[in-house]
């Protein structure tokens, strides 16, 4: 990530002077806002980014893999504690921080909670989504202008009344679809995909929607049956155009005929998959690069011996390209 911060250049400051650019939702008969009319009329006028211009990182993931937690690392590493618009919406989804402005690409959705029951589509689905507002309010920030960007209620399930995002150093875009339009993609600098395995995020979600949501463990299991048809045709190929992949796997340190369920849910194997050629961009590598490498720590020397810990870096391929795993 060093890289993308030296090129990043001054920050952008959050004030909004005389000449700032804003560019609205407008039209395109998205659901059940909870505003007026007038609020959704385009304005557009001319301002630019400071430095060399917005970076844009996309993350990609399937639901409660993590995203919004990975996000807040993220961000405390580019520089800054993230934290809500000031003064705006409680229920907003954004995240600012020094360096960056986290926007969770849920905001785009097209239907509200009852609109995506009525037409029978999940919330994976393209139709739930609008596309073309992601493409023109993303090209703008990245160009240096401000946009009234919508906001998706997780609580209620409704649209809310726009928010104003400024152009930041860093605009990092997590969720269901940053890798899914063509030209969204082209927009990205740098691209991340979350790839969970399905027992580790059956186990994340229940932790996440029945702790923090209340949902029901029945409704729960109902939710990731009826997902997995559309998370399968529109989120997983995403990955074969990320230019890093986090895998999120089963532990293999646990022996089979452990019967600790509770020690195997929190150990996971996690590989990190780079892929070579990437602008800006210079993989990582364990001791000696291109080497082919596997390490196990002393476990006298870790603060927790059991399961123990593992290393290895290796080259690979990964959907036809070079890439390094680690």
């Amino acid at each position: 990530m060093a890289a993308f911060a030296a090129h990043t250049g001054a920050a952008t400051s959050l004030r909004l002077p005389s000449s700032t650019a804003i560019l609205t939702s407008g039209g395109g008969g998205r659901r059940r806002r909870r505003w007026g009319a007038a609020a959704a009329a385009s304005r557009v006028s001319t301002c630019s980014a400071a430095g060399r211009g917005t970076v844009v990182i996309g993350l990609a993931a399937d639901s409660g893999c993590g995203k919004s937690t990975f996000m807040r690392r993220l961000t405390s590493v580019l520089g800054g504690e993230a934290v809500a618009p000031r003064g705006g919406n409680p229920d907003s989804n954004t995240l600012i921080s020094d360096a960056a402005t986290v926007v969770c690409l849920d905001d785009y959705h097209s239907l509200d909670r009852t609109g995506r029951k009525e037409k029978g589509v999940t919330a994976l689905h393209p139709r739930a989504n609008d596309f073309d507002l992601m493409y023109r309010q993303v090209k703008a920030i990245k160009e240096g202008r401000a946009v009234e960007k919508p906001i998706y209620n997780h609580a209620t399930g409704l649209l809310d009344r726009p928010e104003l995002i400024t152009p930041p150093k860093i605009l990092v875009l997590e969720g269901l679809h940053p890798m899914y339009d063509e030209r969204v993609r082209g927009l990205l600098d740098f691209s991340i995909y979350l790839d969970v395995s399905n027992e580790v995020k059956f186990a994340w979600k229940i932790q996440r929607d029945m702790a923090e949501r209340g949902h029901s463990l029945e409704s729960i299991k109902a939710s990731i049956e009826a997902r997995k048809p559309d998370f399968d045709a529109y989120i997983d190929p995403q990955k074969q155009h990320a230019d890093a992949v986090i895998e999120v796997l089963p532990t293999r340190l646990i022996p089979d005929d452990d019967d600790d369920d509770d020690d195997e849910g929190k150990v996971q194997r996690v590989k990190l998959i780079m892929k070579e050629g990437v602008k800006h961009f210079a993989p990582a590598y364990l001791f000696d690069e291109g080497s082919t490498i596997s390490w196990i720590p002393c476990g006298r020397k870790l603060s927790c011996s059991y399961p123990g810990i593992k290393f290895a870096y290796f080259p690979d391929t990964y959907f036809g390209r070079e890439a390094r795993n680690t």
